[in-house]
């Protein structure tokens, strides 16, 4: 969808003028010849840019005066004053309230097509850079294993349609991201990506959150998720979470592309793409009368399965570097490489924060070890849930006589204590064993019930 234009001016051959121009270029336009009329076409949606007249005859509602009440309620809208009648200090009056530009009536189509390009830009600068300071703590989608390629190609064919998507997955494996490479891989990526979480953490309530509220005497209007995505995407994380209300409300939008805003009485049309996460069993929700069957009829068109970590843990050893280089350029903590004994405990832990929480035990280890940075970060410098019990070890007066052994009693004996004290150290977990052993679990098992070996399991 092009950007949005709205251009006021009270002179009809200028209006259709500057609407022909832009049209041309692959621009929306709408226009207004009042300054009251101008304030109805913001209400019912914000454009991504306002042209506006300085003079439109109406001394109430004249071009500063409209600049004025606009940059109030939301300073990121951009704004390109013109005139025919400028001069140095309209000008610089028009700046100093926050206008991107003045430009002088008449005007060559080029001149005018470069600041449109150029308040444009800025604008989604801005908004790049705040989407920037939210994803610093945003996880990676990185690895090569088999479940995350999948979610890959998931994302490359369902990216460019305008379809909603339902992202499922446990806290920490990544949900937003996803959400944020379907937008930035779409025909939307130059719009606006907006993410709004669905439990209520501010004494603002969701509703206004997610659909704005109109003025009243002492609070100027806001708007909401919704108004803000237009053109873009919007995610909702966790989903499930939001009140029935808002719920009822959301299917309405969906059905209609148009709401209300809170203590509003005219409809709002946005274009925006739906995109929805949660880590509980909807379904479950459903029964429980928690959430909306037709709410998620509407908002799962495709579903995303994000998997665990643990059901990818080869992709452990680049996940790990990769948050070495950023804490690193980040944080400045030193860079310490993991031993490969230290990789293989990580991949055989259950890792029930998923990807948050492998990028926190990388970062203590990097902060706390006071080893050297040349020095592998070593298995006992891993927090304890991830070491699992210590591994009994195996004293020269415990040991037999091998000499007196043959080849074949002598490797039996060390196969017996290496599996017995793994399977001692994972608490009876098999699973875990034969990940860090490098076995399959089957063939762990037969060679468990070949040597008798008893598996020891924590009280």
């Amino acid at each position: 969808m092009g950007q949005d234009i709205l251009i006021v001016d009270d002179e009809p051959d200028i209006r259709d003028l500057v609407a022909g121009i832009l049209n041309d270029e692959g621009f929306v336009c709408r226009v207004a010849s009042t300054g009251e009329k101008a304030l109805e076409e913001i209400s019912l949606r914000q454009p991504n840019l306002l042209i506006l007249d300085v003079w439109l005859g109406d001394p109430q509602y004249d071009g500063l005066k409209i600049l004025e009440l606009i940059k109030k309620t939301n300073s990121d809208l951009p704004i390109v004053m013109i005139s025919g009648h400028g001069t140095v200090e309209t000008a610089v009056n028009a700046i100093k309230l926050g206008a991107y530009d003045f430009i002088e009536k008449p005007f060559k189509t080029d001149r005018l097509l470069l600041i449109v390009s150029r308040a444009l830009e800025a604008a989604n600068l801005r908004r790049e850079n705040r989407h920037l300071k939210e994803e610093v703590n945003t996880p990676p989608m990185i690895g090569n294993s088999t479940p995350i390629q999948v979610v890959r190609k998931t994302i490359e064919k369902v990216a460019p349609a305008n379809s909603r998507v339902l992202m499922i997955g446990p806290a920490g494996v990544g949900k937003e991201l996803a959400a944020r490479e379907i937008h930035e891989t779409s025909k939307r990526a130059s719009g606006p990506f907006l993410v709004l979480h669905c439990k209520a953490d501010s004494e603002e309530s969701l509703e206004e959150q997610l659909f704005g509220s109109e003025a009243t005497t002492n609070v100027p209007r806001k708007l909401g998720a919704l108004e803000q995505a237009h053109g873009g995407s919007l995610f909702l994380d966790e989903v499930t979470e939001l009140p029935l209300d808002v719920q009822a409300k959301l299917v309405r939008f969906l059905h209609e592309h148009a709401f209300k805003r809170v203590r509003g009485d005219h409809k709002v049309v946005v274009d925006v793409r739906m995109l929805a996460a949660s880590k509980h069993d909807i379904k479950a929700a459903i029964e429980r009368g928690s959430f909306r069957e037709d709410l998620y009829y509407r908002l799962n068109v495709i579903t995303l399965h994000l998997p665990p970590l643990k059901e990818r843990c080869e992709d452990i050893p680049e996940l790990v570097s990769y948050f070495i280089e950023r804490l690193s350029r980040q944080a400045g903590v030193p860079k310490r490489q993991f031993s490969e004994s230290t990789l293989a405990l990580m991949k055989a832990y259950e890792w029930p924060g998923n990807v948050l929480e492998l990028r926190n035990v990388v970062e203590k280890a990097l902060i706390i070890s006071p080893a050297a940075n040349d020095v592998p970060v070593a298995p006992h410098e891993l927090p304890p849930e991830l070491r699992g019990e210590e591994l009994p070890s195996l004293t020269p007066q415990s040991s037999p006589d091998f000499l007196s052994m043959s080849l074949r009693e002598a490797r039996e004996y060390f196969e017996r204590e290496y599996l017995l004290a793994q399977v001692h150290k994972f608490a009876g977990n098999i699973s875990r064993t034969a990940t860090f052993i490098g076995m399959e679990r089957s063939a762990l098992h037969r060679k468990l019930r070949q040597l008798q070996v008893e598996r020891k399991r924590r009280a």
